[in-house]
């Protein structure tokens, strides 16, 4: 059985704040929720990333490493995405079927 990880996770629920995501910055510690979302491009990023596509009941879908300047192709049962560093998903145990849990801090 796979051992629970608590990653630090940040929301992004706003049409401003999906649209923004992960651009302009250098990393992240932990995760990016954007919600609702199917897809997402890398277009002036900075940093290569890998992204989950999440169905309603937060289960992974697909997980793939995305380079800056590419376009993602949607996933049509997807309704949210989770993106981190590349390399990060692999080290959490993080492919389809997985559920994802989102518990809010302290």
């Amino acid at each position: 059985m796979a051992v629970p990880r608590v990653v630090p996770l940040e929301l992004a629920i706003s049409y401003r704040a999906r649209t923004k995501g992960l651009l302009g910055r250098d990393g992240i510690d932990g995760a990016l929720l954007l919600s609702p979302a199917n897809s997402i491009h890398t277009f002036r990023m900075r940093i290569p990333i890998d992204v989950a596509y999440l169905d309603r009941h937060l289960r992974v879908l697909a997980v793939v490493t995305m380079w800056p300047g590419r376009l993602g192709r949607p996933r049509l049962r997807s309704r949210h995405v989770l993106e981190a560093a590349a390399g990060a998903m692999a080290g959490w145990g993080m492919r389809a079927g997985v559920r994802v849990e989102v518990v809010e801090g302290e």
